[in-house]
């Protein structure tokens, strides 16, 4: 166990990251080589073991937080990386890139500064790979069925490992030339450098992952007969369609969609590119959403050598403390909060490149067509209305879109091929198990599905005649529902849920796997830390 008085004697100390001016030369990420294990050792004992911990409901993976928590703070690394892949595919990832609710969560952070939770997780994860303890862990069987796992993102890959482990032949299919998804083009280097999620793959192949990139499904290459290929399809292409900004001189050059930026400085890393397609070198750049996205453009615009940064939050500039509406232990409790890029930004300028409650009004441009300023105006706190008097301009020679997105690409062709619905946030529709929902049915016995979709009343294999000699499953099949369905199709991850964490992507993953594996059997022993539906503690 922990010690009962660590909380008392020892005060939250975070993993330093690299100086800021020394973190702008280089893409490798802020803390590369800072691992101090007697530092997160002592943090880790920090923990308080409580009867009821929070942090696990703060954490949809549902992770074991003061149990691995014990062992780091004993240096047990072996045992901590069991207990923390028990419950999450990748922490790797999570330690790097997830916000951390569960620290919102943590008892102590009801009156004092919670576990550095995030920084144990990641050394743990970093422990596990440099000892060696992360070795393949293909099934020891085949069960004789094949998943098709569209996206390669963290719900994909949570996906097709577990589904992979339990036995069955996994493809995933990704429409780039590289796999990861976001975690790939979208995140920057000095975030999670890629020879993390290169490893993580390596290990997946080892098990009988099989990868295919370059496959556009609904594209090129028909959703349909990818569904007929296989006796389930998963979908877990995320939500890449961009939110727009409908505002006058949008059309200039030189205003981009943050995604476009971010991917052509990665593919600079990856080494495809000399130099970027689109680039903030020399340009003073306003970056338009306060999000994780803006503040990924941020750190980015910096270490491309802008002339200045500003970035556009319509929100409030929140508090330092939670605000009463917001109490212990809701997570993502609005209150003032730095990135690595905010210092850093700090630290070549002086000031915080954030501008709080303002809303841009329109673009101007030069006789070239091209944008050289931006109009913005305060906005009031909650209609977000504009005040009249306080529009300003603010120089610009490259502007960011960073506002979010609003689920699955609408051009992707996956909805017509195989016949999937949309809800009302633009999500592909599902049940509470993540089975896909098509259209309402009109007539309880119209078995038809929509013209080049896969029907929606195939029986499930498990259901099926059984082989001479082999016994029937047990269970019956679900009750009619009041949607077609396309039979066998699943969604997961951002695509279903819509924008979110990686840690409700790797989540959703774990549980759309074991969705499919009982679909396919008729029962499963893989863990579903979420429903489909479910929802983070928050107000």
């Amino acid at each position: 166990m922990t010690d009962p008085y660590g909380f008392l004697r020892t005060p939250r100390n975070p993993v330093p990251s690299r100086p800021a001016d020394q973190r702008l030369d280089d893409w490798r990420e802020v803390h590369a080589g800072q691992t101090l294990l007697p530092l997160v050792s002592a943090q880790a004992n920090r923990c308080m073991d409580c009867g009821v911990p929070f942090c696990h409901g703060g954490c949809p993976l549902g992770n074991l937080i003061p149990e691995w928590n014990a062992y780091a703070a004993h240096g047990d690394w072996r045992a901590a990386a069991e207990r923390l892949h028990a419950t999450n595919n990748f922490p790797e990832f999570t330690g790097r890139l997830c916000p951390a609710p569960c620290e919102d969560a943590c008892v102590l952070a009801i009156n004092a500064d919670p576990v550095t939770i995030k920084n144990v997780e990641q050394t743990i994860a970093d422990q596990a790979w440099e000892l060696g303890y992360t070795p393949p862990a293909p099934p020891g069987r085949l069960s004789g069925q094949t998943v098709a796992v569209i996206g390669s993102g963290p719900a994909g890959l949570a996906t097709a490992q577990q589904l992979t482990r339990a036995g069955h032949t996994v493809v995933v299919y990704e429409r780039d030339d590289r796999l990861g998804g976001l975690l790939r083009y979208g995140i920057p280097a000095f975030k999670m450098e890629k020879t993390h999620l290169d490893r993580r793959i390596a290990q997946m192949q080892a098990e009988g992952t099989v990868f295919r990139t370059d496959a556009d499904i609904g594209g090129r290459t028909s959703a349909a007969e990818i569904r007929r290929r296989h006796d389930a399809v998963v979908v877990a292409v995320g939500a890449a369609e961009r939110r727009e900004l409908a505002a006058p001189g949008r059309e200039l050059h030189g205003i981009h969609q943050a995604m476009d930026y971010l991917t052509c400085a990665n593919r600079v890393g990856e080494g495809d590119l000399a130099a970027p397609g689109i680039t903030a070198e020399g340009r003073h750049v306003v970056i338009v959403g306060g999000g994780d996205t803006g503040s990924d453009c941020l750190g980015t615009a910096l270490r491309q050598g802008a002339l200045s940064v500003v970035q556009l939050d319509i929100r409030p500039e929140p508090g330092p403390e939670r605000p009463d509406a917001e109490p212990w232990p809701l997570v993502h409790p609005q209150v003032y909060r730095i990135s690595h890029a905010h210092e850093e930004a700090r630290g070549r300028h002086g000031t915080d490149p954030r501008v709080f409650s303002s809303a841009t009004v329109h673009f101007e441009g030069d006789a070239e067509g091209r944008v050289r300023a931006l109009h913005l105006t305060a906005v009031e706190p909650t209609a977000r209305r504009p005040m009249p008097g306080t529009e300003r301009v603010l120089e610009a020679g490259l502007v960011l879109l960073a506002l979010g997105f609003s689920g699955p690409e609408r051009a992707c062709g996956l909805a017509e091929q195989l016949g999937l619905t949309r809800d009302g946030r633009g999500n592909f529709a599902r049940d509470a198990d993540f089975a896909a929902l098509g259209e309402p049915s009109t007539s309880a016995s119209d078995g038809s599905a929509p013209c080049g979709a896969a029907p929606h009343v195939r029986t499930p294999p498990w259901a099926r005649a059984p082989a001479p000699g082999v016994p029937p499953a047990w269970g019956k099949p679900p009750e009619r529902p009041s949607h077609r369905r396309p039979d066998g199709v699943f969604v997961a991850g951002d695509a279903g849920r819509g924008q979110s964490l990686v840690v409700w992507a790797i989540a959703e993953g774990r549980a759309a796997a074991a969705a499919v594996d009982r679909y396919l059997t008729g029962s499963t022993a893989l863990p579903a830390p979420v429903g489909a539906h479910d929802r983070p503690l928050s107000a």
